[in-house]
């Protein structure tokens, strides 16, 4: 189980960007004051799906909805097969993101987290 460990990308310049190769179930740390984007990246010759689940993230009232269910984790569109990029906010999903946090399903994707 890879930690995905971020990038920060404050101040000017390139820098260094760090990289995990998934192995299907991958932790990492979100912190919503850092405006955290996960790019995930398919280098495999299938498309992938890849969920990112909170271990306390249960449901989610909204007005005039009483609750949905997050429980399940929120799942990414299928990640093309050698080619496919997606890019998820971290922040818009937060809801998804309570306790400890992993990402499921996501064998052979490759994972940059950036904060701002």
């Amino acid at each position: 189980m890879p930690a995905i460990v971020a990038t920060s990308m404050l101040g000017a310049g390139s820098r260094i960007i760090t990289e995990t190769t998934l192995n299907g179930t991958d932790s990492f740390t979100f912190n919503t004051t850092k405006n955290p984007v996960m790019i995930l990246k398919n280098t495999t010759g299938a498309p992938i799906t890849a969920t990112f689940v909170g271990s306390t993230a249960t449901t989610v009232a909204f007005d005039g909805v009483p609750s949905v269910s997050v429980a399940a984790g929120y799942a990414t569109t299928a990640i093309a097969a050698t080619t496919g990029v997606v890019a998820v906010p971290l922040n818009s999903i937060k809801e998804y993101l309570r306790g400890v946090l992993t990402i499921t399903g996501g064998s052979g994707l490759t994972a940059t987290l950036l904060e701002y």
